[in-house]
């Protein structure tokens, strides 16, 4: 365990520590400012898809954005610039540098206990700054921020700062994320309050860039003894794959998890 990490006992601890830094005294309101990111098994690393997908990874990137678009239904994108492109292509499972959080805590309780087989293991949830993690970020994209008094970017904003993968990997000399809202394409990413972060560097994991600013994030571990109540309560409060997966199969994964017998059980 380290200093960024903190391990609860009880509902009520996790309650406290996924809220204990939302409140803002300069609005006199509780909001937070951290990304949030569930994982059932708190030993995973914050890999993209991409990083997962292995081999020469770096230099396919844009043969599969490129062949994703060339193949892709023409109204599938809202618009058609490289933003839009990758926003729908990690939202369809292409693998790409993108990786998914949201400003819900818990939704992201929610994919931390949603998988009953990981009910052994201890899942984490990440609480990540965004506006400290961008204050890291090279001058044209903070100013850019500063201009529209945000916090977050949207795919119009980064339209006008940066066209490619290559402009985003030359605008500075470290490595930086940054964390952006994908157009609202489906009612999942509504639902699910998402967001994405995207690396300058396609070979690094978020992880292991924010290992270099410990300032910016913490991780709350959910021991395993603990999640049974934690997805109850969450399905008690309609936290489920029912509303966060619109569709027939959201109803289905939430009823086949929701009728499932407790493990060790029949």
């Amino acid at each position: 365990m380290t200093d960024n990490e903190v391990r609860v006992d009880s509902w009520n601890d996790l309650q406290e520590a996924l809220f204990s830094d939302s409140w803002s005294p300069h609005l006199g309101r509780f909001r937070s400012r951290n990304a949030f990111r569930g994982l059932s098994d708190a030993r995973y690393p914050l890999e993209t898809t991409l990083i997962r997908l292995g081999g020469n990874f770096v230099n396919i990137e844009r043969h599969i954005l490129r062949n994703f678009k060339k193949y892709a239904h023409r109204n599938v994108a809202e618009g058609d610039t490289f933003w839009h492109w990758l926003s729908v292509a990690q939202h369809f499972g292409l693998p790409t540098r993108l990786l998914d959080w949201t400003y819900s805590p818990f939704v992201a309780l929610h994919f931390a206990t949603a998988n009953i087989e990981k009910f052994n293991t201890d899942g984490v949830i990440w609480a990540v700054n965004y506006v400290q993690a961008h204050q890291r970020l090279p001058k044209p994209l903070r100013s850019a921020l500063e201009r529209e008094g945000a916090n977050v970017f949207t795919v119009e904003m980064l339209v006008d700062s940066v066209a490619s993968f290559e402009e985003l990997e030359g605008m500075g000399r470290e490595d930086f994320g940054l964390f952006f809202e994908p157009p609202s394409m489906e009612d999942r990413i509504v639902n699910q309050f998402a967001f994405f972060s995207i690396m300058s560097d396609p070979r690094h994991s978020v992880d292991s860039w924010l290992n270099q600013h410990p300032d910016v994030w913490r991780r709350i571990i959910i021991p395993a003894e603990l999640k049974w109540e934690v997805r109850d309560k969450l399905d008690q409060a309609n936290i489920t794959e029912r509303v966060l997966f619109p569709g027939l199969d959201g109803l289905s994964s939430w009823l086949k998890r929701h009728y499932s017998p407790k493990l060790g059980e029949s």
